[in-house]
Order: structure tokens, then C-alpha cells, then sequence
């Protein structure tokens, strides 16, 4: 059968690299693995930050416009429609209509309730990411956290489901050969949280007692020049490796002794998943989310420097430490977070719905 799989906030082949795009991807190769013809609906990108109203009132025109050429051009087999990451910022305009058209299963991968924004600048915006939610035969939450509103809200007969992030891969990566003392960190560089996350990585940097402790950081974007000021008074202990390929940013996992990201705000960070799986502990803050996919044998600290800090020292000190931390990181990978557990995960579930139609 074929598949129209769709992602308002970015389409899997967005030119900007991140972790919603990272997913979207895997999502894509997990639906295909079947031999199912998975189709990208649309590229349309339904994203309005500002709470812009007339922004927002173009973006519904041009999804009305793009239901009615989905409506026409897609194959009559189509079977099922699933989308990811449904929200007030971004909602899906496309999904709920076409999968009743066409009288298929609509399915959602990542979903948030915000019904408190059902007044204000994205009023709108927010009444159609709550209609496409409650249009969904299943919902799949990434972490526990996001199932919390998802149960309060849902509709009867909704079914909700988890799919844990994942690697579109069935075998962990080679273990790493890490360079005592390196931390590394990797995160686009934009205001907002981005930025937090790098102050928080500065003002943690005093207090590491390695000898040797240096820093590598991976990433670029428009907030580049004042990540870089932060880390001015560190000197050469501090590397920007710039925005890295696939190949290359898993060479600097490789090569690294642990993984330094705080996490402010993060959903639960692709890159958290892919350095555990090179055998990276990982420094992060507890915060929802971070902690589904951070694991080992101390789980994520409090927020604040002085935490990370700690925990980092705790790390550096003892190389078996570290290394059975990773070793932990990476066995946690294997049963969780690869693409055969992911997609056991979500055809146990959407089987059945296939199944019962008429």
C-alpha cells in the first residue's frame, strides 16, 4: 500500500539540520521497512513562531490549496496517512482532511496539547493542532511526559501509544576510541534555549578538575558569533568543529571521552541517543523528556552548572567509571532506541486499525 507520511514544522529534507528533521527521516525509513511506498505528502511547512495572524491565515490558505492537489494526484491505494509533530505552532492543516477523504487510518507520531493557547496571537492555529489530535485513531508519544496532557485530552477510543526516539539503524555504531579529557558538545547556535544551553556549558567550565579536559563543539547558525564570545576566555581548551555531516559528527562522537548538553527546554535531543550509542555518557539536565532518553548509571542532574559540573569531574576521574557508564549508554540504545525495536513499537499498534477496515 502506499503511505503519505507528512511534518508541518519541517519536512525531512529541510536544508536546516536538527533533531525534528533528524526524526522525521528515521520516521520515513521505519514506515518503508515493510516495502510499504511511503509518499512525502507535501514539503509545505506550517510553522508560525510570532503568533502572526495574517502569516498565519496565508499558511492556512496554502494548506487548503495543497489538500485539494493531494485529494487529486494521491494513488487510489493509499492506506494510511501519519504525521509528526502536531502542535499550535505548527499544526496539521493536511492529515485529518485527506485521511477522511480518503476514508484511511490518521495516525500522529508526537503531538502536544496546549489549550491554554486557545486564546491569544495563535488562537486559531492552536483550535486546528486540538481537532487534528482528536482526529487521530493513535497517538505516539516519544517520553512519558508528553503523555500526561495527550491522556487528559484525548477523545474516546483514541489509543495512545509510546515510540521512543530512535536511530535509523539495526546494530549500534562501532564503540568510540575516546580521547581522555574530551568533552564535546553539539547543538545549532540560535537564540532562545540553543543559547542557554551553551551559557550553562560556559559557566560550567571553571569548575572541571581534568587536567586535561577540552572541549570540541559541533554546530553553526545565526547565534554563532556570540557562542563563540562565551567561550573566548577558555582559549585553545575550546575547538568549533562548525556545522558537521552525518560522517563527520559521528567521528567526533568517536573520538570523544563524554557528551556535554544541558538540554534547556529540549523535547528529549536526537543527539543524546546518538552519542550514547557510540558509548558516550551523557551530562545533562534533569528536565521531561531528557531524562526518557538519558540513562546509566546516575541519571540526569539538577539543573544548573554546579550539577553538570559535578558529574563531569565524576566522569573524568575514573576512566572504568566512564567507560561502564558508556557501556550502559550504549546497551540502553540497543534495546530502545534502534529501528526494529521502533518499528515493533509502532506496527503493533497500527496493524490492528488496517486491519479493521471495511
Amino acid at each position: 500500500m502506499h503511505i503519505a507520511f507528512f511534518a508541518p514544522l519541517k519536512a525531512p529534507n529541510h536544508p536546516v539540520p536538527s533533531g525534528d528533521r533528524e526524526m522525521a527521516r528515521n520516521l520515513m525509513g521505519l514506515l518503508a521497512a515493510r516495502g510499504d511506498r511511503v509518499i512525502l505528502a507535501s514539503e509545505l511547512r506550517l510553522r508560525d513562531g510570532s503568533g502572526d495572524l495574517a502569516n498565519q491565515r496565508r499558511l492556512a490558505e496554502a494548506a487548503a490549496e495543497e489538500v485539494a492537489r493531494l485529494d487529486r494526484e494521491l494513488p487510489a491505494d493509499l492506506g494510511l496517512w501519519v504525521s509528526y509533530h502536531n502542535y499550535y505552532k505548527a499544526p496539521d492543516l493536511l492529515g485529518p482532511e485527506i485521511a477522511r477523504r480518503r476514508g484511511v487510518p490518521y495516525v500522529l507520531i508526537e503531538a502536544s496539547r496546549a489549550r491554554k493557547r486557545l486564546t491569544g496571537p495563535w488562537a486559531g492555529f492552536a483550535a486546528a493542532a486540538e481537532a487534528a489530535s482528536d482526529a487521530a485513531a493513535v497517538i505516539f508519544h516519544p517520553t512519558a511526559h508528553d503523555r500526561e496532557t495527550l491522556d487528559r485530552d484525548r477523545p474516546p477510543g483514541q489509543a495512545l501509544a509510546p515510540l521512543p526516539p530512535f536511530l535509523a539503524a539495526s546494530a549500534l555504531p562501532p564503540a568510540g576510541r575516546p580521547v581522555p579529557g574530551r568533552l564535546l558538545a553539539a547543538g545549532m547556535m540560535r537564540p532562545g534555549d540553543k543559547m542557554a544551553s551553551y551559557r550553562l556549558i560556559a559557566e560550567t567550565l571553571p569548575a572541571l578538575t581534568h587536567p586535561d579536559w577540552h572541549l570540541h563543539i559541533a554546530g553553526d547558525g545565526p547565534a554563532g558569533p556570540a557562542v563563540r564570545a562565551l567561550f573566548a576566555p577558555f582559549g585553545d581548551r575550546v575547538r568549533f568543529l562548525g556545522q558537521l555531516d552525518q560522517a563527520d559528527l559521528q567521528a567526533a562522537y568517536g573520538t570523544a571521552d563524554l557528551f556535554l548538553w544541558p538540554g534547556v527546554n529540549e523535547a528529549f535531543g536526537m543527539v543524546y541517543v546518538e552519542a550514547q550509542a557510540h558509548g558516550l555518557p551523557v551530562v545533562a539536565q534533569d528536565r521531561p523528556g531528557v531524562r526518557d532518553v538519558v540513562t546509566g548509571p546516575q541519571p540526569p542532574v539538577p539543573a544548573g552548572p554546579a550539577g553538570m559540573a559535578l558529574r563531569c569531574n565524576w566522569l573524568l576521574a575514573d576512566p572504568a567509571r566512564r567507560q561502564d557508564a558508556g557501556l550502559a549508554a550504549r546497551r540502553a540504545v540497543a534495546e530502545r532506541h534502534l529501528a526494529p525495536a521502533a518499528a515493533r513499537a509502532f506496527w503493533s499498534v497500527v496493524t490492528p486499525l488496517l486491519e479493521d477496515r471495511p
